[in-house]
């Protein structure tokens, strides 16, 4: 069975249960990684301590600790699926109109080219290949930093290819999954809904009811392993769609963070919220 027919079984294996198993791995596999997804929101949060903050750096203290991250951000869209294979990434400061204190930090941690080399290769027929120039852009050093602030953690990022289909992107999570066995820990950052263009910046700003309801059948749908409503699939919601997501690619991660979860995992969701009332800040974790 070649890799595209092995992942395509475990998708079908995924899409025949309504419910994930209600109970935590079994003990023979309790020491893989888990798998995280990650609402990113402004650049600013890598300023802020605020319950946001303080629950992705939690999770760095409760988790197993990594022998490597690789970050799925929707800030790396590129027209293959690259793997950065620099040794030492630079921070990337791919915004504009924020306050000098935001471009002064940094997060000097290492690369891991030989990783990124391999993983390039495992991804062959979804045209993985690696760039050995790419830095770390800021939907992955802003969380990081809050996750692992002493930065001594090998870090590269995969890019979303443009080329790849919803259910495509979903396939390259799942043959991300045996990394969970040797101590990589996989990181999808984006938002589950995601609209600048309604966002509201006052300090007591409503959750639009859209918003709501999309993070919600978002949600229901990761409970359920709902690989219908997860792929955009039932025409009746593409309104829902089109105002949570009016471009995808926050939404894209989620995919990858997914397709690396098993039916034995339980989902969970270490933090629920909004920020600005049109973005979801929910994290994801599969464990």
């Amino acid at each position: 069975m070649n890799r595209r027919d092995l992942v395509k079984s475990i998708l079908a294996v995924a899409a025949a249960s309504s419910v994930l198993n209600p109970q935590r791995v079994l003990a023979s596999s309790s020491e893989r990684m888990p798998v995280l997804f990650l609402g990113h929101g402004s650049p600013m949060n890598a300023l802020r301590d605020n319950a946001f903050t303080q629950h992705i750096n939690q999770l760095g203290k409760t988790i197993p600790t990594p022998r490597a991250v690789v970050v799925v951000s929707a800030h790396w869209v590129a027209n293959n699926t690259m793997l950065s294979a620099t040794e030492k990434p630079t921070t990337i400061y791919d915004f504009g109109g924020f306050p000098k204190s935001l471009y002064q930090m940094t997060y000097p941690c290492d690369g891991d080219p030989s990783l990124a080399t391999r993983l390039a290769t495992q991804l062959s027929e979804f045209d993985g290949d690696i760039d050995q120039n790419r830095g770390l852009d800021h939907g992955a050093w802003t969380m990081l930093h809050h996750l692992y602030p002493e930065a001594n953690i090998p870090v590269i990022q995969l890019a979303m290819s443009a080329k790849l289909a919803m259910s495509e992107h979903l396939e390259v999570g799942a043959a991300l999954q045996s990394l969970r066995n040797q101590g990589i820990l996989i990181i999808g950052s984006g938002n589950i809904v995601h609209n600048l263009g309604m966002i509201n910046r006052s300090p007591n700003a409503k959750n639009a009811d859209w918003s709501i309801e999309f993070d919600g059948l978002i949600k229901q749908a990761l409970l359920e392993r709902d690989l219908g409503q997860l792929l955009a699939q039932d025409r009746t919601k593409y309104p829902l769609w089109n105002v949570s997501h009016p471009t995808i690619e926050h939404y894209v991660p989620l995919l990858y963070a997914f397709g690396a979860s098993t039916q034995s995992d339980t989902v969970s969701f270490p933090y629920e919220g909004f920020e600005s009332g049109s973005i979801s800040m929910r994290s994801v974790l599969f464990s």
